[in-house]
């Protein structure tokens, strides 16, 4: 039985989690990404700080091959401590 979505594999999808500004949040976010989508060079990440820069948002664009996988990273994120929210 397949699931419906919209989005035809594979494709370009953007990654945002968002964290304490702090000096693992960028590895531990990567690290994640990475389990589920194990080819790192084409990974495209880019920072945003916040205003006050206590927080940051980090998008990462992979290659995705499937909805199960996209499910499994966004699982894997939300259940970190360091994540605060996944979009």
């Amino acid at each position: 039985m397949s699931e419906e979505t919209l989005l035809e594999f594979p494709c370009q999808f953007p990654i945002k989690a968002m964290g304490k500004n702090n000096d693992t949040i960028e590895i531990t976010i990567i690290e994640i990404v990475s389990r589920h989508a194990p080819e790192k060079h084409n990974h495209k990440v880019k920072l945003k700080p916040s205003k006050d820069g206590n927080y940051v948002s980090i998008t990462v664009t992979i290659e995705a091959t499937s909805k199960p996988q996209l499910d499994a990273i966004y699982q894997d994120l939300t259940d970190h401590p360091e994540v605060l929210y996944a979009l």
